[in-house]
């Protein structure tokens, strides 16, 4: 988000989707949550430009619904500030950035709880989950999701 006489400004993705992938896009991303917040705030805390590139490239970017509870998790705990209220960020950071929210499911729900006991953060297990359960390539800056063998080949 970005901000110009005191308007804000959120990235707008919109690519339209072919089929091929198991969401019916060529090109399916799943943001990790930090790296979602940090897209759509570049003016807090900017992403690597080779990132955001990625980002800005890809037919579909995605969010677990977990992320949504995390973002507002983290807001109400203080550990990050947000310029709007939250129905309004999330409002914004979804659809006006053209951000698709995967909804969990009970295959994620049941995988999440499959997983070894590397990363014990159970939003990030769920993202995890939603990553293996849809096929979408996921983009996180964490660097214990490598420890996970069920995502190799689906890691940015």
């Amino acid at each position: 988000m970005s901000q110009t006489q005191g308007h804000t400004h959120y990235r707008r993705h919109h690519v339209p989707c072919r089929a091929g992938s198991r969401l019916g896009c060529a090109e399916v991303i799943l943001l990790d949550t930090h790296i979602w917040v940090r897209w759509i705030e570049p003016d807090t805390d900017p992403l690597p430009v080779a990132i955001s590139r990625m980002i800005d490239s890809s037919d579909q970017v995605t969010v677990s619904a977990v992320s949504c509870w995390e973002v507002a998790y983290l807001a109400k705990r203080n550990r990050i500030i947000l310029p709007l209220p939250m129905d309004e960020w999330l409002q914004a950071a979804l659809d006006e950035s053209g951000v698709t929210s995967l909804p969990l499911t009970a295959k994620m729900a049941a995988r999440a709880a499959s997983l070894a006991d590397i990363h014990r953060d159970p939003a990030d297990r769920f993202i995890i989950a939603t990553a293996i359960e849809t096929g979408a390539t996921l983009l996180t800056l964490d660097s214990v999701f490598k420890n996970y063998p069920e995502l190799i080949g689906l890691l940015l």
